[in-house]
C-alpha cells in the first residue's frame, strides 16, 4: 500500500512539474522596450588620470529584440552631459596651471548585441536573473562650450587651436559628429513576465579627440585677431586661460591636449524595461 502511494505522489509531482514547464514554454519573449537613467562620465585630455569628478546627467530609451534566452539585439538613443575641469587635476601643476573647461550635450544611437550569461525566461522564477555583456557600435554629436564671464561660448568656431586658419593649414575645424564603440556589462532582474529592472555600466571609445576641444598644441594669442577696441577677443581668452592662475603658459608650440589618443565617456545606468511576450501552444518547438 506505501508503495503505491508513494508511487502515485512521485506520478502526480512529475505532472504538476510538466505542466509547470509546459505553461513557462509557452511565452516566448519578443522583445522589450525600456527606459535607462544614471550618470555620465568624461576621460580625456583635461582627465589623463580617468578620475570621477562629479558626473552629470544620462538618459536613454531602447529596444531590444530577442533571439532565443541568451542573445539580444538592442537599438538605443541616449543623452547625456558630459564635461571636466582643470580645477579637478590638483596633482598635476602644469593641468592646473592650464585652467581649461569645457561642457557638452552628447546625443548618440547606438547598435548593440547584448549576450546573456545565463538562461533568462521572465515568466520563469528559476530564469529570472542573468549578468550579461554587451558590445557594438554608435554615433554622436557633441559640440563643447565653455563660459567666460558668465557668457556661453561654443568652442569649435573660434578655432581655438588654430583650426581653419592660414598658419596651421592642416588643422581642419573638426566634426561635430563622432563614432563611439560601446563595451560593457550589465545585470538585469525579471520582477515579473512583464516588467524588468537592471542595472549596466558600458565604456564608449570615440573617434574623436574634440570632445573638449583639447588635442594638440597651443598657436599662440597673437593668432587671434584683436577686436576693434583692441582687447582680447574670446577666442584669444578661452584658448589660454592660464593667465588667470598666474603667468600665461600658451606659448605658440607648447603641448596644451595630447593628440596620440581619443577621448572617452562612460554611462551608468539603471533600466527598466517591459516585455513583448507572444504565446505559443506548449507543444511547440
Amino acid at each position: 500500500m506505501k508503495k503505491l502511494v508513494v508511487t502515485a505522489l512521485l506520478f502526480i509531482s512529475v505532472l504538476c512539474v510538466q505542466k509547470v514547464t509546459a505553461q513557462y514554454e509557452s511565452i516566448v519573449q519578443q522583445g522589450e522596450f525600456g527606459i535607462s537613467a544614471g550618470a555620465a562620465h568624461y576621460f580625456g585630455d583635461l582627465n589623463t588620470r580617468a578620475k570621477l569628478n562629479r558626473p552629470k546627467p544620462a538618459l536613454g530609451v531602447f529596444f531590444r529584440k530577442q533571439f532565443g534566452n541568451y542573445t539580444a539585439l538592442r537599438v538605443a538613443a541616449h543623452y547625456a552631459r558630459l564635461g571636466y575641469s582643470d580645477v579637478y587635476n590638483t596633482q598635476n601643476e602644469y593641468q592646473r596651471r592650464r585652467n581649461l573647461s569645457f561642457n557638452s550635450n552628447v546625443f548618440e544611437l547606438t547598435l548593440q548585441g547584448d549576450f546573456n550569461f545565463y538562461k533568462f525566461v521572465p515568466a520563469d522564477p528559476y530564469y529570472s536573473f542573468t549578468p550579461y555583456v554587451t558590445f557594438g557600435v554608435g554615433v554622436f554629436s557633441y559640440d563643447p562650450y565653455a563660459y567666460l564671464n558668465g557668457k556661453k561660448y561654443f568652442l569649435r568656431p573660434l578655432g581655438t587651436e588654430g583650426q581653419g586658419t592660414a598658419a596651421y593649414p592642416d588643422r581642419k575645424p573638426y566634426s561635430t559628429m563622432a563614432v563611439c564603440v560601446p563595451i560593457g556589462v550589465g545585470i538585469k532582474y525579471a520582477v515579473n513576465d512583464r516588467m524588468n529592472l537592471g542595472f549596466e555600466v558600458v565604456y564608449r571609445y570615440t573617434t574623436t579627440d574634440y570632445l573638449d576641444d583639447v588635442s594638440k598644441t597651443y598657436v599662440g594669442s597673437d593668432k587671434f585677431p584683436l577686436l576693434p577696441d583692441g582687447s582680447t577677443s574670446p577666442a584669444g581668452l578661452l584658448q589660454d586661460r592660464s593667465y588667470e592662475t598666474g603667468e600665461p603658459i600658451g606659448i605658440e608650440g607648447r603641448q596644451r591636449g595630447y593628440s596620440k589618443q581619443k577621448d572617452a565617456y562612460v554611462l551608468a545606468e539603471l533600466t527598466i524595461s517591459w516585455n513583448l511576450t507572444s504565446y505559443r501552444c506548449p507543444s511547440a518547438n
